[in-house]
């Protein structure tokens, strides 16, 4: 296997140089680039959650969501979240996503004592929100994002990607998709 090469051109006052670079300072810069992505994505997950102000400290690291979740997500993330997203706005979407129905969703929402939702449900509000942000990411704008996850996908059989989110199984179906369209390969 032959190694990249890669040529730099640098100019020192009147000096200029050309000397072939080592592929590993590129791949340093691909490892920056994608923190940087990743970052992004967890900041927009945090919004779409409802921001820093929705939880009782702010979440800078996927330990600290850990923690969260696993205590379960204040109620507020779920109406947060609905507002920030319309494609969950149907009762359907909303239950395949996050695995409560509208009605229930509603009925919580009236109340006037706070609940916490179940690690589960948290869970699956967390990846959504994740799905969601890298989908953003991959096709620039949310709205893009919300219409591809209700379109038949022909990577997925022809199955729509909000239908797979109901399992974790599904859900890893949605983010390799996305994966592969990230790189190009779109079936």
């Amino acid at each position: 296997m032959a190694l990249q090469q890669y040529y730099i051109s640098l100019t020192f006052g009147m000096t200029h140089v050309i000397y072939i670079a080592p592929s590993v300072i590129f791949w340093k810069a691909k490892k920056l680039e994608t923190e940087e992505v990743l970052s992004r994505e967890f900041d927009r997950v945090i919004a779409l959650l409802g921001g820093d102000a929705t939880f009782k400290y702010p979440l800078k690291t996927a330990l600290d969501a850990h923690e969260v979740i696993s205590m379960g997500f204040p109620s507020t993330v779920l109406t947060e979240l609905v507002a920030n997203v319309a494609l969950i706005q149907h009762s359907d979407a909303l239950e395949k996503a996050i695995g409560i129905s509208m009605r229930t969703f509603q009925r919580r929402k009236g109340e006037t004592t706070a609940k916490l939702l179940s690690p589960e449900q948290s869970g699956r509000a967390w990846k959504f929100a994740e799905i969601l942000a890298k989908a953003t990411d991959i096709f620039g704008s949310q709205e893009e994002a919300e219409q591809w996850l209700e379109r038949p996908a022909i990577g997925l059989n022809q199955k729509r990607p909000i239908d797979l989110l109901s399992t974790p199984a599904g859900s890893q179906l949605v983010v390799q998709l996305l994966e592969r369209i990230e790189f190009g390969v779109y079936t």
